[in-house]
């Protein structure tokens, strides 16, 4: 999350949103949210379909870059191959719930 702050020097007011894991309920997570004035936002408990975008994205990543491997190599190598398929899924990729249009974030 600080490597993603950092790069891309987000507006304070900006909605983070997770699900209700432990390490995004933390107190140094939340700190970093408070410390660059984002809003965490987390799904209800027991909602998992308030989080079905990031659970499609984590499903997406397991059926198309995580299967048939047992691992990466390295570190470096893991990060690059998440930072290729995140610029992929984010501005190629065509999305169900966009109508199968890709996303334009810029």
């Amino acid at each position: 999350m600080r490597q993603a702050l950092l790069s891309r020097q987000p507006t304070p007011g900006l909605v983070v949103h997770s699900d209700r894991g432990r390490q995004y309920c933390g107190n140094a997570y939340r700190r970093l949210l408070t410390d660059w004035r984002l809003v965490r936002s987390m799904s209800r408990k027991g909602e998992c379909y308030d989080n079905a975008q990031a659970e499609s994205l984590w499903s997406r990543v397991k059926t198309e870059v995580l299967l048939d491997r047992s691992a990466f190599a390295s570190l470096a190598e893991a990060q690059a191959e998440l930072a290729t398929y995140f610029d992929y899924y984010n501005y190629q990729r065509r999305h169900s719930a966009l109508g199968y249009e890709c996303l334009h974030i810029h």
